[in-house]
């Protein structure tokens, strides 16, 4: 009785230590399996606070020009004539939905009336100008826009007042490259009498309407 007790025990003993042993090898996987799922969850939340991080750096560096942008802005919509550079003496304003800073110039002060030959009085509004594009906005292009009233040619040489204003475009614009700006940062347009800018129906008003523009593109 007592060895058959004892070769029970033994195989009750024997049979909870294969248990245990397999419970062990079972334990040890799933320590394993847990382990690699923490160190991958662990990267991933690594790498998306790294991810977060750039993120919100560049959120400041946007912030941060959008504010500069908006401060230039204001500055220009104050008083775009100093902010700009020119000067209160010249008619300047600034688009900042284009992107644009205009100068216009009365053809007074550049021609005589239905000439485009500049002026000799005219190099110093004009150096003055050519002084700011080089300082200011080097490299920037710039549109030159030759502008009349309605009044048809009659003793001038020109065919009509498309070709006035193209020419004096042309005079200005030469004048330009000849003193140092790239000739392929500059172009001449000549609009007639298409774009008023007061009424023809009075003296004052086609005074307004004959100029010229210096349009400086910033962006």
């Amino acid at each position: 009785m007592w060895a058959v007790s004892r070769k029970t025990v033994a195989g009750v003993i024997c049979l909870a230590s294969i248990a245990l042993l397999s419970g062990c090898t079972d334990w040890q996987k799933r320590y394993e399996y847990l382990n690699v799922e923490h160190q991958n969850l662990k990267g991933r939340y690594e790498r998306l606070q790294a991810e977060k991080d750039q993120f919100a750096g560049k959120i400041s560096q946007d912030q941060q020009t959008i504010e500069e942008l908006r401060k230039q802005i204001e500055q220009m919509n104050k008083t775009p004539a100093e902010a700009t550079g020119f000067g209160k003496e010249y008619d300047v304003s600034f688009d900042p939905s284009a992107g644009t800073i205009t100068v216009t110039l009365p053809d007074a002060i550049l021609f005589v009336s239905g000439q485009a030959s500049l002026k000799s009085a005219t190099s110093a509004p004009l150096d003055h100008i050519l002084s700011v594009l080089r300082q200011k906005y080097a490299g920037k292009h710039i549109d030159v826009v030759g502008h009349t009233d309605s009044e048809p040619i009659r003793k001038s040489p020109w065919k009509d007042n498309w070709e006035l204003s193209a020419e004096r475009a042309l005079s200005v614009t030469r004048y330009l490259i000849e003193r140092g700006i790239p000739h392929d940062r500059v172009r001449a347009v000549g609009c007639g009498e298409a774009r008023p800018i007061a009424s023809n129906a009075t003296a004052a008003g086609k005074g307004k309407n004959r100029r010229v523009e210096i349009v400086v593109h910033i962006r």
